[in-house]
């Protein structure tokens, strides 16, 4: 498990901020429809997020990240992945998720980040963001390489490496068509140090522009705990995802 079902986002809200939201179904190109939630902010944004959770999908703490990003002045948009296999229902914690993420593609995960990019562009967002956690983290840097035209790409604790056969993002480094923040755990049991260094330097040989963070002592999945013991890194992590965006938006 990536998270408690009931974790909250380690970030202040923000009392007062005028903020509205929809639970949405887009289609993408291939004509997959798949469930989503957007954050609005009370003003429109030229910026926004494309949020990609973890192995579980969409819940309700990437609902709340996403009006987290919302009430700092974002649109923000949160999917899922499972619309091929688990369609568009609510799921509880019985839900067998790792069976469905072995039954998602590279291909058509970044069909879906297509249709939530398209989704903000059409309210007006210039400059989009991917962030992404775990699995979404991997799946955030991939999106760079995506053809999507997105502003910069976010991933908190995803995995670089070739996977089941499948190019990682340090493979696909040359590919990538915009800047990369990296936030990474340093006690991750399977995302090793090794890891990181092969990715900062595949980044770095193509020119691409990068900043790769390491939390020592911090474990896998530091922002999506309860345990306050993380909440240094957490903070940090913040900061720094929101300096990337108003750097690159």
């Amino acid at each position: 498990m990536c998270f408690d079902l009931g974790s909250e986002p380690p970030i202040p809200v923000i009392s007062g901020a005028a903020v509205s939201h929809d639970a949405l179904t887009l289609e993408s190109a291939d004509g997959t429809q798949f469930a989503a939630f957007a954050g609005h902010p009370d003003e429109p944004s030229d910026a926004g997020v494309v949020l990609l959770p973890d192995v579980r999908g969409l819940y309700h703490f990437y609902e709340e990240l996403a009006l987290r990003f919302a009430e700092r002045g974002y649109e923000a948009v949160a999917i899922d992945y499972f619309g091929r296999t688990a369609g568009l229902s609510k799921r509880d914690e019985e839900f067998p998720y790792m069976e469905h993420v072995a039954q998602t593609t590279p291909e058509g995960v970044q069909a879906d980040v297509a249709a939530a990019v398209a989704y903000l562009r059409e309210r007006g967002v210039r400059s989009v963001f991917t962030v992404g956690f775990c699995y979404g983290g991997r799946n955030s840097w991939l999106a760079a390489a995506g053809g999507h035209g997105l502003a910069g790409a976010v991933g908190f604790y995803g995995m670089p490496a070739a996977r089941d056969g499948s190019p990682g993002p340090s493979d696909r480094a040359g590919e990538m068509e915009a800047p990369i923040l990296a936030l990474q755990a340093g006690d991750d049991h399977n995302i090793t140090a090794e890891h990181n260094a092969a990715f900062e330097q595949a980044l770095a040989s193509a020119g691409v522009e990068h900043e790769l963070v390491t939390y020592d002592g911090a474990p896998h999945s530091f922002f999506d705990r309860k345990q306050e013991e993380f909440a240094d890194a957490s903070e940090d992590a913040w900061r720094r995802t929101l300096e990337f965006i108003e750097k690159h938006r």
